[in-house]
């Protein structure tokens, strides 16, 4: 049966959208404390989301375990993921350091899938996975961004990276095809259900407003939020888990060339050749055996 045309599109869409949104992230972090920016962004989806849903009526879960399911993903995601990994930037682990440890997740994807999902990785697999980490790995030492890192930024962001991995089985294993809107309720739901409450006891809540602080919000919540997470869990539905996961060594790459115009931060020419790695190691890694 023939893909559709949006699923075709998905891998190129969800890519551009989530990886810029770690440099976007990165602005928003100027203006905001961690667990307030993240509490800010998923009350803010949900205020997006709440009419839609009164208009459109999606249908619910059937079950409580369906609806169980849906909420565990958002808490491994939305919580888990990215909380610690806003932690760790805030803490004062470089994005380098960050996103080698966050690059890892195809591979532990790859070893847990047989088991997990019953899903085998194929020789051209492995190929693909093993050098689109060490693609990812070439842009991150191109641009000299490892260095003594804060001991506790890196255990969050080891904790980010099984958060990650365990959404993304989780999914294919006992996820079910909802309404996006219902889906996204649920998983926006749990995420500020956690992180409003840690805001509130361990931040001050201070927000710096102005008009970049608003455009990073409304990218945060319509782009990297609504659709970008609708993608990806449609896209884990739809095909390989591990083919999937592969896509995620592109992201360091990707949020390196975003940097560039949103932070500054020059892309070196050995990075260059980094991205051309990443590139072809996913092109293996996603091709059907």
């Amino acid at each position: 049966m023939k893909r559709p045309l949006w699923l075709m599109a998905a891998p190129v869409i969800f890519l551009l959208l989530w990886s810029a949104g770690f440099g976007v992230a990165k602005l928003g972090l100027q203006h905001a404390q961690p667990l307030t920016l993240l509490a800010l962004r998923y009350v803010a989806v949900l205020v997006v989301l709440i009419p839609v849903a009164l208009v459109l009526r999606p249908p619910l879960p059937k079950t409580w375990r369906a609806a169980g399911d849906v909420a565990l993903v958002g808490f491994l995601i939305q919580v888990v993921y990215f909380g610690l990994c806003y932690v760790a930037f805030k803490s004062g682990v470089s994005a380098g350091a960050v996103s080698i440890i966050v690059c890892l997740q195809p591979i532990l994807v790859a070893l847990a899938a047989p088991a997990l999902v019953g899903e085998r990785v194929s020789p051209m697999g492995w190929a693909g996975l093993v050098l689109g980490l060490a693609g990812a790995a070439v842009v991150i030492l191109a641009r000299a961004e490892v260095a003594a890192e804060n001991p506790w930024g890196l255990l969050c962001t080891l904790a980010a990276l099984f958060g990650i991995t365990g959404g993304t089985l989780y999914e294919k294993k006992f996820g079910v095809t909802h309404h996006p809107v219902t889906s996204n309720l649920i998983q926006y739901a749990v995420g500020a259900a956690f992180t409003l409450p840690l805001a509130l006891a361990t931040e001050n809540l201070h927000v710096q407003w102005d008009g970049q602080f608003a455009w990073v919000m409304a990218y945060l919540v319509l782009g990297n939020s609504i659709l970008a997470m609708t993608l990806l869990l449609a896209m884990i539905r739809a095909g390989a888990v591990s083919r999937v996961s592969a896509l995620f060594y592109l992201v360091p790459p990707l949020a390196a060339l975003f940097a560039w115009p949103l932070l500054g931060e020059v892309m070196p020419p050995l990075g260059w050749l980094g991205m051309a790695l990443a590139a072809a190691g996913v092109a293996l890694a996603s091709r059907k055996p």
